[in-house]
């Protein structure tokens, strides 16, 4: 079993930035796929982003490409996602996931782990 904790959420101004960090206990980290989502009011939860195990396969959603950077330290059990130039439709609940699939996956069902989720509110 995973158990998932994200922080580093908040307010942030309009082309300001943020990292958001999800560290996992279990010792299946180092070879799960992780990936991140947000969900905003009255919406489905989307995919952000997914990274493989050794850090060098990443997949993003088009709207966060060039934006966002996932990362992970299997040292720490720790995924990370650097968001930069964030805009007010980047304002969700953002969740950090785990599938031992080991494919970059979008859809959020195959995801077997998750996190409570952290707020990202981008004010104007």
């Amino acid at each position: 079993q995973v158990q998932l904790v994200e922080s580093g959420g908040g307010l942030v101004q309009a082309g300001g930035s943020l990292r958001l960090s999800c560290a996992a206990s279990g010792r299946t980290f180092s070879t799960n796929f992780m990936g991140w989502f947000r969900q905003a009011p009255g919406k489905e939860r989307e995919f952000v982003a997914v990274i493989g195990w050794s850090g060098g396969l990443t997949l993003y959603a088009d709207s966060v490409k060039g934006r966002f950077t996932i990362s992970r330290d299997n040292g720490k059990n720790t995924v990370y996602l650097q968001m930069a130039s964030l805009k007010p439709d980047d304002t969700a609940v953002y969740y950090c996931a785990s599938n031992s699939k080991s494919a970059l996956l979008r859809l959020w069902k195959s995801y077997d782990y998750w996190g409570q989720g952290t707020q990202v509110t981008v004010s104007t």
